[in-house]
Formats: structure tokens, sequence, C-alpha cells
């Protein structure tokens, strides 16, 4: 999981992609503790929190 989200951001810090107030997020696709897939656009209409925790014993 760490190393998608390292990935996600510097792809986005490396082209400079911005997201402007009132935009749509970019298409993104994360896996779960479980190994399951999740990807943005199948929640397209739904209202979606994504939270980020550290893994288990280490420090925050």
């Amino acid at each position: 999981m760490k190393k998608i989200l390292t990935i996600i951001l510097l792809k986005f810090s490396l082209f400079g992609a911005t997201i402007e107030v009132g935009q749509s997020a970019p298409d993104f696709s994360l896996i779960d503790q479980d190994g399951n897939l999740h990807q943005l656009h199948d929640y397209i209409g739904k209202n979606l929190v994504i939270y980020f925790f550290p893994k288990a014993d280490t420090p925050g």
C-alpha cells in the first residue's frame, strides 16, 4: 500500500497535476488491507472517505 501511494504521489508531483476546488479527482486505484482493488470510478455518485493509517506496530 505504501509503495502504491508513493507511486501515485510521484506521478502527480512529477507532472505538476493539481486539482482546483470544484474539479473532479483523477481516477486512481488502491488495494485495501484484504487485497481487494478499489477504483475511484466505482464510487461515482457516492460519498467516499479515504483514510490512510500507519501499519500496526509502526511509528505514526
